[in-house]
């Protein structure tokens, strides 16, 4: 399976940066796995709706550029679905058995997504009803992937 994820912006905590490589390091056993990065816009407070709109398009025609064809496309939303582990697990393991073997999961920026990548999206999921910093977002993701990995292996994880 190969899995692509599409994050804006750059990560530069170190400590984020070194669970990821940790991640991906794990995930290698199972998959072949991609982490794209692009640039984040600048995005001040008390910006307008329309200001905000024209962000998150931005950043969205940015994402595009990096959804190849026939990859099914999982947007991090906050009103995606929600799913338990075991579900995640089933899903991602479903996806494989109906030829679906490249997944990109695509993260955001501050703003959130572009309507138009929303639309792209073949599923939209979402970890929680709280809001957490997209950079931090990727290593919950990562995790969660191993994690389901694990799951369909019948391999043990920490419950």
């Amino acid at each position: 399976m190969n899995i692509t994820i599409i994050g804006v912006g750059k990560i530069k905590e170190k400590y984020l940066v070194s669970a990821i490589n940790e991640y991906k390091k794990r995930l290698s056993r199972y998959c072949k796995l991609n982490i794209v990065e692009v640039s984040d816009e600048k995005a001040p407070e008390n910006l307008s709706d329309k200001e905000m709109d024209n962000i998150k398009k931005v950043e969205g025609e940015k994402i595009f550029k990096h959804i190849k064809e026939g990859m099914y496309v999982i947007a991090l939303d906050i009103k995606g679905k929600m799913l338990s582990s075991e579900a995640f697990a089933d899903k991602l393991q479903r996806l494989g058995v109906q030829g679906n073997s490249n997944i990109a999961f695509i993260i955001g920026g501050s703003l959130g997504l572009s309507k138009e990548i929303l639309k792209r999206a073949d599923f939209k999921l979402s970890f929680s009803p709280m809001t957490f910093p997209h950079q931090l977002m990727r290593v919950i993701l990562l995790e969660q992937t191993y994690r389901g990995f694990r799951i369909m292996k019948g391999e043990p994880y920490h419950k």
